[in-house]
């Protein structure tokens, strides 16, 4: 194995073409409980732009710090506790930099937690693999926390993003009706691909008008929530009694003022959803329902644009443009 790896990294919070720095550093090594996977490719999520930007006005974990979450790749290596039989496996990662302070996935290698390291079914794709992570186990949660959805109405907020995306198949897969907003016909038929029953273009139309419409006045059981400070007023406008938000982001309004009284008279239960922290039943649950819907080929993996490893400042910009549609990839 070589001493040294690819890698992108990011000393200070910026811009990406100002910060974002491509060159050599050392292989990790992997601890107990760890892995060492040999990244192919690594997936680009909004926290992973925010975070370089400093959008998240926090202090950077590590003087290098390299972005991304997910990935996928092969296990090169392990750590004490860990199965020899894992070394050569195929897997899909998420939560990578939380093993090893600021060791992220848009290099060569990553150290992994084993647990956060899970078996990619031979047929599926490292490609596709890097789309899961944050945006499926987000959507997941998102949409199964509270059991089965089985013949409920479910608004999906911004229908053409990576979690709605698999919020919309997991609703489908799981017996719902689907309503998603969109912005433009590309997007619409998108989130119509992704198998939305109905979509409403919030740019051209009301969107309560619409859904109250839609659902012959009734509302909807659920609202899976992109942008909660941008939506309250839409949210709690047609969420039915005792219905559910699970709202995974605000970035229009990071502290936004919530109407009280207009959810509690509903008896509104609010779900902030947080991908990269779910508890472990949580997790196993979403690892459960992947590894069975990939190795079945049951789910539609929409990728944007692959970039190489040096492009990794134009991937962060294209996800901060607003405008792609699937998941934006790295390849090494």
């Amino acid at each position: 194995m070589p001493g040294m790896m690819p890698a992108i990294w990011y000393e200070q919070c910026g811009a990406a073409a100002d910060v974002l720095r491509y060159g050599e550093c050392s292989v990790p090594s992997c601890g107990p409980g760890e892995v060492l996977v040999e990244i192919r490719v690594s997936g680009v999520n909004p926290h992973d732009v925010k975070k370089r930007a400093g959008w998240l006005s926090r202090s950077l974990p590590a003087r290098r710090n390299i972005p991304h979450s997910d990935g996928a790749g092969v296990i090169v290596a392990i750590g004490a506790g860990v199965p020899q039989t894992r070394i050569g496996e195929r897997v899909w990662v998420f939560h990578a930099g939380e093993a090893q302070t600021g060791g992220g996935a848009a290099a060569g290698y990553a150290v992994i937690k084993a647990d956060h390291a899970t078996r990619l079914p031979d047929r599926t794709s490292f490609e596709t693999g890097a789309c899961l992570g944050v945006p499926f186990m987000t959507a997941h949660d998102a949409v199964l926390r509270d059991g089965p959805v089985t013949g409920q109405t479910i608004l999906v907020q911004g229908g053409a993003g990576a979690v709605a995306s698999y919020a919309i198949q997991l609703a489908r897969w799981n017996g719902a009706r689907v309503i998603a907003t969109i912005s433009s016909p590309q997007k619409a038929a998108h989130a119509k691909r992704m198998g939305a029953d109905v979509v409403v273009n919030y740019v051209e139309q009301d969107v309560i008008a619409e859904v109250l419409r839609i659902t012959s006045g009734k509302g909807v059981d659920r609202i899976i929530e992109v942008d909660f400070g941008a939506n309250i007023a839409v949210d709690h406008a047609i969420i039915k009694p005792n219905g559910i938000i699970a709202a995974y982001s605000s970035t229009s309004q990071r502290e936004p003022v919530l109407p009280y009284y207009a959810f509690a008279r509903k008896g509104v239960s609010l779900h902030f959803i947080q991908g990269m922290l779910l508890k472990d039943e949580r997790a196993k649950a979403g690892i459960r329902d992947v590894t069975a819907l990939l190795e079945r080929e049951l789910l539609v993996h929409p990728i944007a644009e692959v970039f190489s490893l040096k492009e990794t400042a134009s991937a962060h910009v294209l996800m901060e443009c607003g405008q792609a549609i699937g998941k934006i990839l790295v390849r090494n």
